[in-house]
């Protein structure tokens, strides 16, 4: 008995004391991350800093910091040196540092030829390392931070306008419901001491990953890496995101504005992103549907090529930023992904037309799947159309980033492995599985709200109008069966909100 009674104070003892010391125990940080692309013989440098941070790290109220924070690092001044010196350094070299903020991540870019390395390395690390944080910079860039949501977007920029308040919709009270710039509210409110501390607080050794590749000397990584060694230790934990709201039947946002023509986005959150074996699939099943800025997809076929409407209808699978020419660029990386169709500006009198078109072809995806004959077409496009997607330093760079970040040693190089497995039946489950034609966040920008509200509400018919008379019969028939689609829409779930009024606060101007 007095065996086991001491077994039972020691047992205890010993885990008091297991919990103590290990409490005790500092754990060591994370270290400073690199990517490395040598290439021998090379006469570039591409440097791409990345920062695990984004705008979904903005503190609630101060929306837009992050996105103003890395703005003054690369638009701004270092300690030594102000902001007009530096570009008048840079000229000469034919250099530049940019940034790009996204939900989750953001990074500094930039390519340099060897000979003027040291010399470009020695600003770029000044700016970024030692910034200048000067008053007449902060006051520079949060100007026009405030120009873009004002005036610039919603004035200018009407395709991007629709998407991004398709991302108000997707992202209602989650981390990813504001655009990155912020809003009009929180941007007024920022203090340069509100970007000294985010800076601080982020820009840590844990939450940077240094990225070259090219021909550098061998010993040139090191030497980054001990620069950057001078920040604090210490990392930004990953988000733990809510899932997005799904949507209940048709949701419907018009902004109103005078426009002579009609942008329309529309889309619904997906569990799906690169890291999943359902991804490859689902891709196929896009570049069929509607790969971006490619004629053969069924989309820009139907709507552009047949009808004439306007310049390209294009779907994606996840969040898609137009890099070099036509490709997706790269560092855009986030933890959840939405589907979406853009059709781009087309005639006010054929928007109520062109939106039924969209949705009908859609229906038919999902109900019917991808034709025999056009799997095969799609997935030997994307196994060749891949192989152009790092053709620069830069891009091998960031997909080698991005690779890691889904858990490939490399993406490009798994497309490769896995599109020829894929079989026709495959693709179809996979849109059957993640894909839905009645359940969309579609995003309108156009003139005479009311008068489309009242037509989607009553499914009026929505004759479409031709420049040329002259159209194929075919044609002209299948349009007497897409007029008159019907919508399920429910007229308490389709507002009306002038133009002006988005990106001013935080959520939905309803």
């Amino acid at each position: 008995m007095k065996s086991i009674y001491r077994r039972l104070i020691i047992i205890p003892l010993i885990l008091g004391l297991s919990i103590v010391f290990s409490a005790c125990v500092k754990k060591s940080p994370p270290p400073l991350r690199t990517e490395l692309l040598p290439v021998d013989g090379n006469p570039f440098v591409s440097f791409r800093i990345l920062l695990k941070v984004g705008s979904a790290h903005d503190p609630i109220g101060k929306e837009g910091l992050c996105y103003l924070t890395l703005s003054m690092l690369a638009n701004g001044g270092s300690q030594t040196l102000s902001y007009k010196e530096i570009q008048n350094k840079f000229y000469p070299m034919a250099a530049s540092l940019r940034v790009q903020v996204d939900k989750e991540m953001s990074v500094f870019t930039g390519t340099i030829h060897i000979d003027n390395l040291e010399k470009y390395y020695q600003i770029l690390k000044e700016m970024l390392l030692n910034p200048g944080f000067r008053e007449e910079d902060f006051i520079r860039l949060k100007t026009n931070q405030l120009n873009f949501l004002e005036k610039t977007l919603v004035n200018n920029m009407d395709e991007q306008f629709g998407q991004e308040i398709l991302n108000l919709m997707l992202y209602e009270d989650h981390p990813y419901g504001h655009h990155e710039a912020g809003t009009v509210e929180s941007v007024r409110k920022l203090t340069l001491e509100d970007v000294k501390n985010f800076y601080r607080t982020h820009f840590v050794q844990g939450n940077i990953i240094i990225g070259l590749a090219g021909g550098y000397p061998a010993d040139f990584p090191d030497k980054v890496v001990a620069d950057f060694s001078q920040l604090p230790e210490g990392e930004t934990p990953q988000l733990q995101l809510p899932p997005p709201r799904q949507p209940q039947g048709l949701e419907i946002m018009i902004a109103e504005k005078k426009t002579p023509a009609t942008a329309i986005s529309m889309g619904f959150p997906i569990q799906i992103t690169k890291a999943d074996d359902d991804f490859f699939a689902l891709w196929i099943a896009q570049a069929h549907f509607g790969e971006h800025r490619q004629h053969l997809s069924w989309l820009f076929q139907k709507i552009r090529e047949e009808r004439g409407q306007n310049y390209g209808d294009y779907a994606y699978i996840e969040h898609f930023v137009q890099g070099r020419d036509k490709f997706p660029e790269p560092n855009h990386c986030r933890q959840q992904q939405y589907f979406s169709i853009w059709i781009r500006p087309l005639a006010n009198s054929n928007r109520h037309f062109v939106l039924r078109q969209a949705i009908r072809e859609l229906k038919k995806l999902v109900e019917e799947g991808v034709p025999a004959e056009r799997f095969e077409l799609a997935r030997e496009y994307l196994l060749n159309y891949t192989k152009l997607y790092a053709q620069t330093l830069g891009e091998r760079l960031g997909w080698q980033m991005d690779s890691h970040y889904y858990g490939y040693e490399d993406f490009l190089a798994e497309v490769q492995k896995r599109l020829p497995k894929i079989t026709h039946e495959q693709v179809n489950q996979a849109v059957r599985k993640y894909l839905n034609f009645e359940n969309m966040y579609i995003a309108i920008i156009t003139e005479d709200a009311q008068s489309l509200k009242e037509a989607l509400v009553a499914n009026t018919p929505s004759p479409i109008t031709y420049a040329n008379p002259n159209m194929p019969p075919e044609i002209l028939q299948e349009d007497l069966i897409i007029q008159n689609f019907p919508l399920k829409v429910n007229p308490d779930k389709i507002w009306i909100v002038p133009a002006t009024a988005f990106f001013q606060r935080v959520g939905l101007p309803r």
